[in-house]
């Protein structure tokens, strides 16, 4: 579905490239994951990977359709409530599940306000749900439930997991437990000076929150660690 094949990519004015003939890919629906140590370049691909920056050689072939990347920071304009933003934005044909994910994501207490008066972790909830109420084939999580607690994080994946089977999710955090858990895949980003520079992960991908023995997040855990 996604594949970038001999990524080679360096920002202006800088010395080491962020990759050197990086290659990997996604080729099914799910949730799948990105994850490396801080600096390794992992929202770079991700926005290499929706378009939103040139100037590297290589190919990325995009045979999923259309891409959105929803970050933890971006911000949703002033003018009105955030309840009023969603449904001006999201298109008639996926109005009705609206109130469904604003419940299921714990926001229903806060839809009359504006987004200033949010706490950081509504706020990056808000985002998200604005994102997949839009018509997409492919959703780059980056960091997008940073600030959520870890029992409102984990029933949101389990509700995209259910709301979205036949969707693909890239998922970035800086916790091997969650990645580990959750994801089929881990795509493990290491440094330019290694090769390859990325590495795959089978991941755990669970759907309960039940199916998952210890034994085996901890070696998934292990493999991620090591191979980093």
């Amino acid at each position: 579905m996604i594949e970038c094949k001999n990524i080679n990519y360096k920002y202006h004015g800088t010395q080491y490239p962020v990759f050197n003939d990086l290659s990997c890919k996604i080729d099914e629906p799910g949730f799948h994951a990105l994850f490396g140590l801080s600096g390794v370049g992992k929202s770079t691909l991700a926005r290499l990977i929706a378009g939103q920056l040139d100037g590297f050689t290589g190919k990325i072939d995009n045979k999923t359709g259309k891409i959105f990347y929803s970050y933890n920071l971006e911000r949703l304009p002033g003018w009105s409530s955030v309840g009023e933003h969603i449904a001006k934005v999201t298109p008639v044909q996926n109005k009705n599940r609206i109130n469904e994910i604003i419940e299921s994501f714990g926001l229903s207490s806060c839809i009359d306000s504006g987004f200033s008066h949010l706490s950081l972790g509504q706020r990056n909830r808000i985002n998200l749900a604005r994102y997949l109420l839009q018509d997409f084939d492919f959703l780059i999580m980056d960091e997008s439930l940073a600030n959520v607690d870890e029992a409102t994080r984990e029933q949101i994946i389990f509700k995209i997991k259910d709301m979205y089977p036949q969707k693909t999710f890239l998922y970035i955090s800086h916790s091997v437990a969650e990645v580990s858990m959750f994801c089929k895949n881990i795509i493990v980003l290491r440094s330019f000076q290694k090769s390859p520079q990325s590495l795959t992960v089978l991941g755990q991908d669970d759907t309960t929150g039940k199916s998952v023995e210890r034994k085996n997040l901890e070696k998934t855990m292990l493999e991620i660690v090591n191979v980093s």
